[in-house]
Formats: structure tokens, C-alpha cells, sequence
């Protein structure tokens, strides 16, 4: 039997356990929402934001968020941990469904929760020594909406665009919205610098509401960095761009040398990544 363990409404079972029949809705309709968080060892990166997201995203789905939610999830995760003997870095899925019945209608807005764990080869936040090249995915626009800054589970845009990047041999590949707008990457929000100046796509454009780049604005700032995090951006200014680089929760913050045939630098991107690492692991 698999040793590795995972949290299934507070209890704990083996990873091969078999957990969900057919009518589970987050497969028949993606009736669901997740949050990728990292740990090391059982500090929670940036616990608290993770679950105001999830927890303003259940209630866009209306789902009945049971009461002291926030509190059990941490110690879930942190006994997951435990029982796992990941005491270096971890990354955790924490994923929150609705419970069976009804069809597209459903008969309760009760939900379970499921909670992985797996190990990373680091135990805090690194910048690649490689930089990343990155493309442009937009044979299907990712649909700007109330829905879009959370992480559902229909993940269709970025399963496409993920294939588009592997397809092309791509590190990574940029989603555009229906009014052609940049909106963020397979798993990332995007960031360019330009004359020192930061921007980032408008969460109105259709990105997830990251909370890595809400760390990195914040850091910014406190940087005395100028940040425009309201932006409408085009591809084509990628072209005119000093540095690009990408954001999330698990690899904090990864560097672009290359987008077509134009070229990077990453000198932002290290001070960032540096006091991000000051701040993530007291």
C-alpha cells in the first residue's frame, strides 16, 4: 500500500484510496475551486490570502462555507506534512468541491475538501539560472469575467495553452483575452518592467487575482518602485520591454530571456525575489 497520505474532509488515507464515485461535480461539471500553496516545513506561505480567496470564491459559487474553516485547513496542512515527512519545502493543492447531486442544478451547496502534498526540490523561493522562453497562445481567449481571478475547475484555457507551449517547445506561453489584451501564462501572472517602471495586466483583463503577485506589488511598492497593476497591455509591448517575468505562489518569482527574437535582462527580478524570501520565511 502507498505510504503517502492525503486529507480528505479531515481525515487521512492513503494516496491509491479510491475517495469519489462517478457523480463527483467537480468531474462531471468543474463544480470546484483550488489553491496551490507552499510550505516549508509547517510554515504556510501566505496562508491567510490563500484562504480569503478560496473562501470569496465559494461564496461567487455559492457554497456554504463551514465554520471555522480557515483554522481547519491549517492544521489539515500542517498534519498532512507531518504524516507525509515533507519537513522541507511542500507544495500543497487544496481543492474544494461541491457535494454530489442534482445535474447542472445542484440539490446542496454543502462541499468537501481535499488536501495534497508533495515535495519540492527547494525548500524556499529561487530564481531560474535559465531564463524562461515564453510565446503566445491565441487560438482560445481566456473570457474576462466575475469568475476569472479564481482558480475554478474548468482549466480548459490553460490546458490548451499548455499544450500550445509544448507543442512550440516553449518554457511557458501567454493567454489573451477576447479583446486581444494580455491577461497572464499557463500558471503565472505576468509582469514587464519598462524604464524602471513595473506593470502587470488589470485583474479586469481576466487574470487570476494571484497572491504572489499580490506580495510582488506590495513589495514593490515598499521598494519605491513605481507599479501599475491596472494595466491594458498588447503583445506588442513585450517588444519594447527591459524585463519580463512570471508569478505564483509555488516558484515565487521566474525570469523571461526570451520572447521572439527579443531579449531580457533580469536585474528587477533579483531585488524582488531577494526581499520576497526575507519576507515569505521568518
Amino acid at each position: 500500500m502507498n505510504s503517502h497520505q492525503l486529507s480528505y474532509n479531515g481525515e487521512f488515507y492513503s494516496e491509491d484510496t479510491a475517495l469519489f464515485t462517478a457523480d463527483n461535480r467537480a468531474f462531471r461539471y468543474g463544480d470546484s475551486l483550488f489553491e496551490t500553496i507552499h510550505c516549508n516545513g509547517t510554515q504556510i506561505q501566505f496562508f491567510y490570502e490563500h484562504m480569503e480567496r478560496i473562501q470569496l470564491g465559494m461564496s461567487q459559487l455559492q457554497m456554504e462555507i463551514p465554520s471555522n474553516f480557515s483554522e481547519t485547513i491549517g492544521k489539515n496542512i500542517k498534519s498532512l506534512i507531518t504524516k507525509n515527512k515533507s519537513f522541507l519545502g511542500t507544495r500543497i493543492r487544496l481543492s474544494v468541491f461541491r457535494n454530489s447531486g442534482g445535474l447542472y442544478t445542484p440539490n446542496t451547496n454543502r462541499i468537501s475538501y481535499l488536501i495534497e502534498s508533495s515535495k519540492l526540490e527547494e525548500p524556499k523561493y529561487f530564481l531560474n539560472k535559465k531564463g524562461l522562453k515564453i510565446g503566445l497562445f491565441d487560438t482560445y481567449k481566456k473570457t474576462s469575467n466575475s469568475l476569472s481571478g479564481f482558480k475554478t475547475g474548468n482549466s480548459l484555457p490553460f490546458i490548451l495553452a499548455g499544450l500550445h507551449k509544448s507543442e512550440m517547445k516553449w518554457d511557458d506561453c501567454l493567454l489573451i483575452n477576447e479583446r486581444q489584451n494580455l491577461v497572464e501564462s499557463v500558471s503565472s501572472n505576468l509582469f514587464v518592467v519598462k524604464d524602471d517602471i513595473l506593470f502587470t495586466p488589470s485583474l479586469e483583463s481576466g487574470a487570476v487575482n494571484g497572491i504572489m503577485r499580490e506580495q510582488i506589488i506590495q513589495i514593490a511598492l515598499d521598494l519605491g518602485i513605481t507599479v501599475y497593476d491596472d494595466c491594458i497591455m498588447k503583445p506588442e509591448q513585450l517588444m519594447e520591454a527591459d524585463e519580463i517575468f512570471l508569478t505564483n505562489a509555488i516558484l515565487g518569482i521566474r525570469w523571461v530571456v526570451a520572447y521572439e527574437e527579443r531579449r531580457y535582462f533580469n536585474r528587477s527580478a533579483k531585488v524582488l525575489m531577494e526581499e520576497l524570501n526575507k519576507r515569505a520565511f521568518l
